[in-house]
C-alpha cells in the first residue's frame, strides 16, 4: 500500500465491508491485490450487525423457551423464566466474537480497513469522508461497491424508534413488548414475530394481500400459517394500514379491509416491514459509467462488473436476490475477474430459507414456475410425519417436496416446509447445481435415521417406487 499525506493508492477499492465487500476484500488480497476496504459503520455489515446474525440468534432463545415450555407429547413438566437483557447480552457476545473475526482475516491478508464515507469522484478515483470530517482521495484501478441495503419506509409511518421501528430496532429492543403491530407481512416480519409472539408478545400483522410469503408456494406457507394461528398471532388479510394516534404510553392503528371495515389496533410497537431499498445514493455514481436500473440498484453482468468496466458491484445494491449467501459468492467471482481468472456468477442453484415455524427453504423452480418455463413435470412430496427421524423429535408437521423435468428426470427444485429445513436446503441445493436426477438422489443411500432421508423418499415418490409410503 502506497500511503501519503493526501493521496492514497490501491488496486482495488471496496466500499462496503458486508458479507459481499469483505469477502471481495479478503478474495483479492489472497490473490495479491492491494486492497483498501471502506466501511462507514463496523465489519460484517447488516448480516452480522442487523440482519442474519442476530435475528437467528434470538429466534434460537426464543425457540428454546418456547419448547420448553411445550415439551409436547414427550412427557416432560417443566416451567422456564428467562432474562431478555441476559438473553441480549448473549446477542451482542456473538455480533462481537464475528465482527472480530472478520477483522482478524483482513488483517491476516492484508487488506488494510479505512472507516469513513466513500464518494467516486470519476472512475478511477474517490473522496473517503473520515469520522473526524477530515477527507483521503483514493486513486484505484478497480472498486467494488458493497453497499447493500436498508429497509423501505411506509408513507404516514415514519421511523421515531419510540412507537415506529423497522427490524433492526426489533432487534435491539431490551423488554419484549406486550403488543406489536406489524406492517408487512414477508419473511423478515414473520421470523421477528413469530419470535417474539413465543416470548409473550400479541402479535397482529397487516398484509394487503390473502396471505402471506407471497414469495413461497401456498402449500409452504400454509403449514407455517397454522403454527402461527396456534401461536395466537393474528393476520388481517386484504388490509392496510388507514393512520395511527397515540394514546398515552400507546400507539392506535386503524386499518381497513376491502370492503371498507375499519378496525383499531393497538400496540406498544408497530414495525413496518415492507422491503427494502438499495444503498446506491449518494455515492457520486454520476461521475462513472455506472448505470441503475428503475428501482436504483446497480446494473451488472454475470462478472459482477457495472456499466462502467473499472467498477463491480455485489450483494444487495447489484439486486436480487437479497442474500447473504449470494453475496458471498459474487464477492469471490469480482475479486477473481479483477485478478484475470475466468470466474462469473453461473450458479443454477440459489437457495432462500424463512426461519419461521416450522422453517421454509426452497431452491430451484416451484410447480408453477416450472410449468410456465415449458416443462412437463412430476413432483414427489414425503411427509415428515412419515419420517422415523422426524418422530423421534416430535416435530410431524411439513413435508418435502421435489419437481422434476419428467421427460428426463432433472430435478428442477426442491421445496421443505418442516424443522431443521434450512439444513436440509444444502443438499438439495447441491443437487440441483450438479443437475442431478432423480434416480440419482434416490439412489443415494442416506444414514437412517435422520431427516436428510426424505429427500430420497421425496424423489422415489416421484419416480413412483415410494417404500415408505
Amino acid at each position: 500500500m502506497v500511503m501519503g499525506d493526501l493521496v492514497t493508492g490501491c488496486d482495488v477499492l471496496v466500499v462496503g465491508g458486508g458479507p459481499g465487500g469483505y469477502t471481495a476484500a479478503i478474495r483479492a488480497a489472497q490473490l495479491g491485490k492491494d486492497v483498501l476496504l471502506v466501511e462507514k459503520h463496523d465489519l460484517g455489515g447488516v448480516c452480522v450487525y442487523r440482519g442474519c446474525i442476530p435475528s437467528k440468534t434470538l429466534i434460537h432463545a426464543a425457540n428454546f423457551i418456547y419448547d420448553i415450555k411445550n415439551p409436547g407429547n414427550i412427557g416432560i413438566k417443566t416451567s422456564v423464566e428467562f432474562d431478555y437483557k441476559k438473553i441480549q447480552a448473549w446477542r451482542f457476545e456473538v455480533v462481537k466474537k464475528l465482527r472480530d473475526g472478520i477483522t482478524h482475516l483482513c488483517k491476516k491478508y492484508g487488506v488494510q480497513v479505512m472507516k469513513g464515507e466513500a464518494f467516486f469522484e470519476s472512475s478511477n478515483k474517490a473522496r473517503v469522508t473520515l469520522p473526524d470530517g477530515e477527507t483521503s482521495t483514493i486513486q484505484f484501478e478497480k472498486a467494488v461497491i458493497a453497499t447493500g441495503s436498508r429497509s423501505s419506509d411506509f408513507p404516514g409511518y415514519p421511523y421515531d424508534g419510540k412507537f415506529v421501528i423497522n427490524s433492526n430496532d426489533a432487534l435491539g429492543l431490551m423488554k419484549v413488548p406486550e403488543e406489536m403491530v406489524i406492517i408487512g407481512a414477508g419473511y423478515i416480519s414473520i421470523e421477528l414475530g413469530t419470535m417474539y409472539a413465543k416470548l409473550g408478545t400479541r402479535i397482529r400483522i397487516i398484509q394487503r394481500s390473502s396471505r402471506i410469503l407471497t414469495k413461497f408456494d401456498p402449500e409452504l406457507v400454509e403449514v407455517v400459517s397454522q403454527k402461527m394461528k396456534k401461536l395466537g398471532m393474528e393476520v388481517y388479510y386484504n388490509s392496510s394500514p388507514q393512520g395511527m394516534r397515540k394514546e398515552k404510553d400507546k400507539a392506535i392503528v386503524t386499518i381497513a379491509d376491502n370492503t371498507g371495515k375499519k378496525t383499531d389496533l393497538q400496540a406498544d410497537k408497530i414495525m413496518v416491514a415492507v422491503g427494502v431499498k438499495p444503498n446506491s445514493e449518494n455515492l457520486g455514481l454520476e461521475n462513472t459509467k455506472v448505470e441503475l436500473d428503475n428501482k436504483g440498484f446497480i446494473k451488472v453482468d454475470d462478472k459482477r462488473r457495472t456499466t462502467d468496466h473499472e467498477i463491480f458491484a455485489v450483494g444487495d445494491v447489484a439486486g436480487a436476490p437479497l442474500l447473504a449467501h449470494k453475496a458471498f459468492r459474487e464477492g469471490k467471482v469480482a475479486a477473481e475477474v479483477i485478478a484475470g481468472l475466468p470466474s462469473a456468477f453461473d450458479n443454477r442453484a440459489i437457495p432462500a430459507t424463512v426461519f419461521s415455524d416450522p422453517e421454509i427453504a426452497t431452491v430451484g423452480l416451484g410447480e408453477e414456475s416450472a410449468r410456465k418455463a415449458g416443462f412437463e413435470i412430476s413432483t414427489g412430496k414425503f411427509p415428515f410425519r412419515a419420517s422415523g427421524s422426524a418422530l423421534t423429535i416430535d416435530r410431524p408437521e411439513g413435508f418435502v417436496k421435489v419437481v422434476a423435468n419428467k421427460k428426463t428426470g432433472e430435478i428442477l427444485g426442491i421445496h421443505i416446509v418442516g424443522t431443521h429445513a434450512s439444513m436440509l436446503i444444502s443438499e438439495a441445493s447441491h443437487t440441483i447445481e450438479m443437475a442431478a436426477l432423480l434416480e440419482d438422489l434416490a439412489g443415494t443411500i442416506h444414514p437412517h435415521p435422520t431427516l436428510p432421508e426424505m429427500l430420497a423418499e421425496a424423489s422415489e415418490v416421484a419416480l413412483g417406487k415410494a417404500i415408505h409410503l
